[in-house]
């Protein structure tokens, strides 16, 4: 029985999808964005964010503990210098998904994972992007500009 055995084992034996996993995660550190299909996505993103997580605190326990996921020194030296800067006030949620179609080769489900502080597409989008009103915020307000205009006496100054 497979009682909570909910992760997806990607067709690879456990030895295997480690090395993926940890290949996948290295190149995500280096490159900030890979195209891949969306299990490995998914998978990535599990095995992924707690190692990012891990980067907060920058002290030679966590740097040992992420060197033995990565075997990487660079990964490593990417994370904790460049990467702890940027997602040092962010609670969770580093990685984003992008879902770009599928492959023509074998019709599978293909996408884009990058790191969410390193779209520069999607910040420029989200610091230009205004707040929307809805129709009942524009006759409210323009009911209270002529409602404020009908209350405003009238003054009128003896100037003759």
């Amino acid at each position: 029985m497979r009682h909570n055995k909910k992760f997806n084992h990607l067709g690879r034996k456990k030895a295997h999808r480690d090395a993926l996993l940890a290949n996948m995660t290295i190149s995500l550190i280096e490159h900030k964005r890979i195209f891949t299909t969306l299990a490995k996505a998914k998978a990535l993103r599990i095995y992924a964010e707690p190692i990012i997580n891990r980067a907060k605190t920058d002290d030679t326990a966590s740097r040992r503990v992420v060197f033995s996921y990565l075997q990487s020194k660079t990964a490593v030296s990417e994370l904790f210098n460049n990467i702890a800067q940027k997602i040092a006030d962010r609670p969770g949620g580093y990685t984003r998904i992008l879902k770009t179609g599928n492959r023509l080769g074998d019709n599978a489900q293909m996408c884009f994972i990058e790191l969410v502080d390193y779209n520069e597409n999607m910040l420029k989008a989200k610091a230009g992007k205004k707040a929307k009103s809805t129709r009942r915020g524009r006759k409210s307000a323009a009911k209270a500009e002529a409602v404020e205009a009908a209350a405003e006496p009238v003054v009128e100054t003896a100037a003759e």
